[in-house]
C-alpha cells in the first residue's frame, strides 16, 4: 500500500469489537442499572480491578489446558519487561483483590458486583466478540448451598428484571477434590479407546485437562460426548447432599431448572456446582449467563482456603436477546431534548443563545442550530433531534418579546413571553 493510499485509508472497528452508538445507549444504560438494582438488592457491593494483571494470575487459576490459557489471552509484555494480560475472566481478579485488600476480615461471605470489559482472542460471532462486557457476582467466603442458590437466584432475577422469558437454567454438580479424581479415570478410560473420533484439542484435553472433554462443542465429538460417563456417576455423599439441598432452594424460589449431567464449564477452577442460561433456541454461543463454585481457587492465589462462587454475563448478548424478543428500554431511559430552538436573524440569534443558557441551567434540555438555516431546515433538525418542542424565534418577535412554541407530537402552537422563566414553565406544565 503506499503512502498516499495509506493516508486515504478508512479505518474501522478492530475485528471482533463493536461501536456502541448513541441511539444504543439506552438499552446499555437499562441492562446496567438493572444489573446493579438487582445485585444492591442482593447485598452486593460494587467492585472494580485493573483491566490487566499478571499473566500468571490467570494461568494459574484459569487452568494451562484451557482454550482461554492456550488460544484467546491478549497477552504483552510492558516496558518494564513485565508479562500482563488484558482481563480475560472476572473472578480471578476479584479474588486476587480479596487476598491483597484482607477481605477476610470482613464478614462473610463478601458480595461484590463488577460490570467490566472483557478480552477474549477468538473468532467473532453472533453474541461472542473479543473485546465485550460483562456483569459478574462473587459471593467470597461461605460454602453453604445456600450461597450457590443465591447467586443463581440473582442472576434468573436480573432477567425477570429485564422481561426475558422462555430461559432455561442448566445445573449440574462437577464434584470436588475428594471425588472427583474417581471420575476423571473413569473418564479417561472411556476416551482412551476412541480418540481416534475425537478432534485434536480433545487429544490435548485428554492429556492436560480431561474435565473439558466435555465441554467441547466440536460437532464430531458430540456423539463421544453422549456417552461418557457423567461427574454425577461418582459424587461423594458431601458433594450429592450439596447439589440436593441447592436443589431444593431453586424449587423453593420457584426457578425452574433442568438437571444437565455433562454441564462442566470450560475454566479449571470450578468444584460441585455449575449452571448455565440459555434462552428458548440454544446454540453453543448462546448461554446469557454461566457460572458456579470455586472452592480452590483463593488457596491457589496463596490466600488461606476459602470458599466462593459467582457468575459472568454478557452484556452485548442480553441487549441481542431484548432486541430479539421485542423488548425497549423504558422511555425515562431515552431521554427526548426538552426543546429546539428555531430562529431567524441576528438579533434572534443572539435572544436564542441566551434563552439557550438560561434554560439549561434550570435544568431544561435545549439544542439549536450553528450558522443561517432555512425556517423549514431547522424545524427537520428538530424532529430528528427527537425534541419535544421547538421554540420559534424572529427579528419581529423580538421587537414584540414573544416567540411560537410549538408541540411537535401535536403540531399545536401557543405564543409564550421572551423569558426564560416563561418557557420552561410552558414546558414542563
Amino acid at each position: 500500500m503506499s503512502d498516499e493510499t495509506e493516508g486515504r485509508r478508512r479505518f474501522q472497528t478492530v475485528r471482533g469489537t463493536n461501536d456502541t452508538l448513541p441511539d444504543d445507549q439506552p438499552y446499555w444504560d437499562w441492562v446496567r442499572a438493572a444489573a446493579q438494582s438487582v445485585a444492591h438488592r442482593f447485598g452486593f457491593k460494587r467492585i472494580d480491578t485493573p483491566v490487566f494483571e499478571e499473566t500468571a494470575l490467570f494461568v494459574r487459576t484459569v487452568g494451562e489446558g484451557t482454550d482461554i490459557v492456550e488460544k484467546e489471552m491478549y497477552t504483552f509484555t510492558d516496558r518494564g519487561d513485565d508479562l500482563l494480560t488484558l482481563r480475560p475472566e472476572g473472578t480471578a481478579p476479584v479474588c486476587r483483590a480479596y487476598i491483597q485488600h484482607g477481605m477476610h476480615t470482613l464478614p462473610q461471605p463478601v458480595r461484590a458486583f463488577y460490570i467490566t470489559p472483557i478480552f477474549r482472542y477468538e473468532r467473532p460471532q453472533s453474541g461472542r466478540l473479543r473485546q465485550h462486557n460483562q456483569f459478574g457476582i462473587e459471593a467470597i467466603g461461605d460454602p453453604n448451598p445456600e450461597i450457590d442458590a443465591e447467586v443463581i437466584h440473582v442472576l434468573w432475577s436480573l432477567f425477570q428484571e429485564l422481561g426475558l422469558t422462555n430461559l432455561t437454567l442448566h445445573v449440574n454438580s462437577i464434584g470436588d477434590g475428594d471425588c472427583r479424581p474417581q471420575f476423571l479415570q473413569s473418564l479417561r478410560d472411556y476416551y482412551s479407546t476412541r480418540l481416534d473420533d475425537v478432534c485434536e484439542d480433545c487429544h490435548t484435553r485428554y492429556e492436560k485437562n480431561a474435565l473439558r472433554l466435555l465441554d467441547c462443542k466440536e460437532e464430531r465429538c458430540q456423539p463421544v460426548i453422549a456417552g461418557a460417563p457423567t461427574p454425577a456417576d461418582s459424587l461423594c455423599d458431601e458433594c450429592a447432599k450439596h447439589f440436593t439441598r441447592l436443589r431444593s432452594l431453586l424449587e423453593l424460589w420457584e426457578i425452574p431448572y433442568e438437571i444437565t449431567p455433562r454441564l462442566v464449564r470450560g475454566l479449571d477452577y470450578y468444584t460441585r456446582t455449575v449452571f448455565e442460561v440459555h434462552p428458548a433456541v440454544e446454540g453453543s454461543q448462546t448461554a446469557l449467563g454461566a457460572g458456579g463454585r470455586y472452592d480452590g481457587l483463593i488457596e491457589q492465589l496463596g490466600g488461606a482456603p476459602t470458599p466462593g462462587v459467582g457468575f459472568g454475563s454478557g452484556i452485548e448478548r442480553i441487549i441481542m436477546n431484548l432486541r430479539e424478543a421485542g423488548l425497549t428500554p423504558p422511555e425515562s431511559l431515552s431521554p427526548r431534548t426538552d426543546l429546539y430552538i428555531v430562529y431567524l436573524g441576528e438579533s434572534a440569534h443572539g435572544h436564542a443563545l441566551r434563552l439557550a443558557a438560561e434554560l439549561r441551567h434550570a435544568g431544561i434540555s435545549v439544542s439549536l442550530p450553528t450558522g443561517s438555516r432555512s425556517l423549514r431546515a431547522q424545524l427537520r433538525s428538530a424532529g430528528a433531534a427527537h425534541a419535544r418542542y421547538a421554540l420559534i424565534i424572529g427579528d419581529d418577535e423580538v421587537a414584540k418579546g414573544t416567540a411560537a412554541l410549538r408541540d411537535l407530537d401535536t403540531s399545536e402552537q401557543n405564543d409564550v413571553s421572551l423569558d426564560a422563566e416563561a418557557i420552561g414553565a410552558a414546558i414542563t406544565a
